[in-house]
């Protein structure tokens, strides 16, 4: 009998590793994969006086926005020299150890010498304006264009990354070898359809305010009450932390704007959580850099990249981030799925409710919502532009985080690190003008791509290709554009990445010859932009999750990438069907995309999984996968077929665990 027992006994198991990497390891990683994490080191009164020029610019910002009566091309041009100037007081030639305090001397001469023109060009706008493209037969002015435009490729390479610098290089090759070079120099600098195109536009007038707007908004406290209300809506279920982690890092992206910036920011509080659960660290890391990285596709601000599919598609903003909604909502469903399964298979418990916040106690902070309630109406109604909407959101949050600070000193109930001090203030001044650098850079890059398209006649050229490649068939040309939107976007920016791609490829898409909706084309473009920060071999948010996960970064890209299967799934959903994107549709198209949408990534989800009410065989998985192509690919009698083998496959699942041990609740 003693031995029979013995036998029974399970073998043991490795303890799974719990602890969690610092700020300091998190830096680190950073360093080594991301370029907009090699910043310059000051200090003492350097520290003090980049500071001061960083929040002067923010305010300088949304007072262009606001007051100023400036031509255009004045205000795009000191814009465009004031980017320059900070972007070299941060970003040092290379990776690695920067001295503190350190500015080289060539560092300086780029930096007067690439400021210079776009400052002179600005104090003589109207006379350069009136001149046209006689201005090229100066050679001082030639030379001054283009000096500017190295040192801003320069600034690129250093802040955003080579791979966009490659299509920025490749191009200008090709123009200056078919176009006039004075033409070219004209049209790139001097003109609306270089450095001065729609992105940066946008830019300038829009993104900039409302990256200002997410700054303010982070200060108030707001990331540690979302993951609260996460915590209350699905702390205590199955795997309780990485829902919360899904939740709560789609709620703090409405607000961050940037995947990696998500990442750290809930990832310091839920990975832990996540792995004193029980889930390993490749997979605590992978959730977070996924759900992370999707927050950068939930409105209202979608990663400022919204704005410029306003512009791009010629529709309000408000519309955009309307057809953006029945995605992102696909997008984290399909993470949601993923995390819940998972934690069925390892049997995993939440936290005891005893230990989550109550609902009770977090209804008094409500009031730390109202700056994103103001800037949604405001926008939706119409009442106000954009950017008076994001200025007049800005008021709002300074004034709910004065008076959030009021209520934790008089009730002493709190945490004391949210509230919103003058030292605060300067700090998200500081911190919306340095995100406004990368931003400002790709979209200047953005630019020049647009500018060497339009010169060259590029674009009918590149449809021509596809088209012969393709074939005419959608689904090869939208699986061309979807590897070279995340090719492109290794390590570069979500808006630079769609700025190109919607001067590039969306044309293609939209072409008579593929016949995708516009509205599709660019949402595709978007999307796939937005995979490639969790993509390897250069996955940013991934690599972050992993650093305060302390998992090994390759796996943890991986697991984020089979975790947002739903990201490389939804936009073919919508390009092949765009009634999910509120196109040309009735509400009955609508409810039936999405609901056979989900059970489509439900199926993908155990496929991937191999779990539902217990294992999964590999062949029956890989049925499971099949259907849910059909249930995916738009049309009723795929949709019938992949509804009867999910239903099927369920049915089966219960039959042969009827008698299993119900798992963790």
């Amino acid at each position: 009998m003693a031995k029979e027992e013995k036998k029974k006994l399970p073998d043991p198991v490795p303890e799974e590793d719990t602890s969690t990497g610092t700020a300091a390891d998190v830096d680190e990683v950073m360093k080594k994969y991301d370029r907009e994490s090699n910043v310059r080191v000051w200090d003492g009164w350097q520290k003090q006086a980049i500071r001061a020029l960083c929040a002067i610019f923010s305010v300088y910002c949304v007072w262009v926005t606001l007051f100023s009566n400036m031509l255009p091309q004045e205000k795009l041009n000191i814009f465009l020299g004031l980017i320059l100037i900070i972007g070299y007081l941060n970003y040092p030639i290379k990776k690695g150890h920067v001295k503190v305090n350190s500015l080289p001397w060539y560092d300086i001469v780029i930096m007067v010498a690439g400021a210079i023109p776009f400052f002179y060009f600005a104090l003589n706008a109207a006379d350069i304006i009136a001149k046209a493209s006689r201005i090229t037969k100066d050679p001082k002015m030639v030379i001054m264009a283009i000096v500017s435009i190295l040192a801003f490729m320069e600034l690129c390479r250093r802040c955003v990354g080579i791979p966009i610098l490659c299509v920025v290089g490749a191009l200008g090759v090709y123009t200056f070898a078919n176009v006039r070079f004075g033409k070219v120099i004209y049209d790139l600098f001097y003109t609306t359809n270089g450095l001065m195109n729609t992105p940066i536009n946008v830019c300038a007038k829009y993104i900039v305010v409302f990256i200002i707007f997410g700054a303010f908004l982070e200060r108030t406290g707001i990331s540690a009450f979302f993951i609260n209300l996460a915590n209350c809506v699905a702390g205590a279920s199955a795997g309780g932390p990485a829902k919360v982690a899904v939740i709560s890092s789609a709620l703090c992206g409405m607000v961050s704007g940037s995947s990696v910036g998500n990442t750290v920011t809930t990832g310091s509080v839920t990975i832990p959580m996540m792995k004193k659960t029980g889930y390993k660290g490749e997979f605590a890391g992978a959730v977070e850099a996924a759900a992370s990285t999707g927050g950068q596709i939930m409105p209202p601000i979608m990663g400022a990249a919204a704005f410029l599919m306003s512009e791009y598609m010629g529709i309000p903003y408000s519309q955009v981030a309307l057809k953006a909604i029945l995605p992102a909502v696909l997008y984290f469903a399909g993470i949601y799925i993923v995390v819940h399964l998972e934690a069925k298979k390892l049997g995993l418990r939440g936290i005891p409710r005893s230990e989550l916040p109550r609902f009770t106690k977090l209804l008094p902070k409500i009031y730390l919502l109202l700056p994103l309630i103001v800037l949604v109406w405001l926008v939706s109604s119409g009442t106000r532009t954009m950017q008076t909407s994001a200025a007049i959101a800005i008021l709002v949050t300074v004034v709910i985080g004065v008076v959030n600070t009021i209520i934790t000193k008089v009730t002493g109930s709190g945490d004391t690190t949210d509230n919103l001090t003058l030292g605060k203030f300067i700090d998200a001044l500081e911190a919306g003008a340095k995100s406004t650098i990368t931003v400002a850079v790709a979209c200047a890059m953005a630019g020049l791509v647009a500018g060497c398209i339009t010169s060259t006649g590029l674009a009918s050229k590149l449809i021509t290709a596809v088209v012969a490649i393709s074939g005419g068939r959608a689904i090869i040309a939208l699986f061309l554009t979807m590897l070279c939107c995340i090719v492109l976007g290794m390590g570069v920016p979500t808006t630079a990445n769609y700025c190109i791609m919607a001067s590039t490829c969306a044309p293609i898409l939209m072409s008579d010859a593929i016949g995708i909706a516009p509205v599709a084309a660019h949402f595709f473009v978007f999307y796939f932009g937005i995979v490639a920060d969790i993509t390897p071999p250069v996955a940013l948010a991934a690599y972050a999750g992993s650093a305060i996960a302390k998992a090994p970064p390759m796996k943890t890209a991986f697991n984020a990438t089979k975790l947002a299967i739903a990201a490389f799934v939804v936009p073919y959903i919508f390009a092949l069907n765009p009634a999910m994107l509120l196109v040309d549709t009735t509400a009955f198209q609508v409810v039936q995309v999405v609901i056979t949408s989900i059970l489509g990534i439900m199926a993908l989800g155990i496929g991937l999984q191999g779990y539902l009410r217990g294992t999964v065989a590999w062949p029956l998985r890989i049925v499971a996968l099949a259907a849910g192509l059909f249930l995916i690919y738009p049309g009723t009698v795929s949709d019938l077929v992949g509804l009867a083998v999910v239903v099927g496959i369920y049915l089966f699942q219960r039959f042969v665990h009827k008698n299993d041990a119900p798992a963790a609740a």
